[in-house]
């Protein structure tokens, strides 16, 4: 699998799991879900965002090495 095709369905699986906790939530209110929520839900947003950060520099990256090593 390619970086940008790793970092797309990151991308996608945050939105898909921000979607479905949503809904969870709408139905689940209690300390157990707050807990989760709090420990789990919200702590994973901004680490998923510096990965896709991370594998976008990453990308740019080997696409310049790949330029400037690549035949003349």
């Amino acid at each position: 699998m390619s970086m940008s095709v790793g970092r797309a369905k990151l991308t996608q699986g945050l939105k898909e799991l921000t979607v479905r906790w949503e809904k969870a939530r709408a139905e689940w209110d209690d300390p157990m879900a707050d807990d989760i929520e709090k420990t789990v839900i919200e702590p994973l947003e901004p680490r998923v965002r510096a990965t896709v950060t991370a594998l976008e520099k990453m990308i740019e990256t080997m696409a310049r090495a790949k330029r400037e090593c690549g035949p003349e």
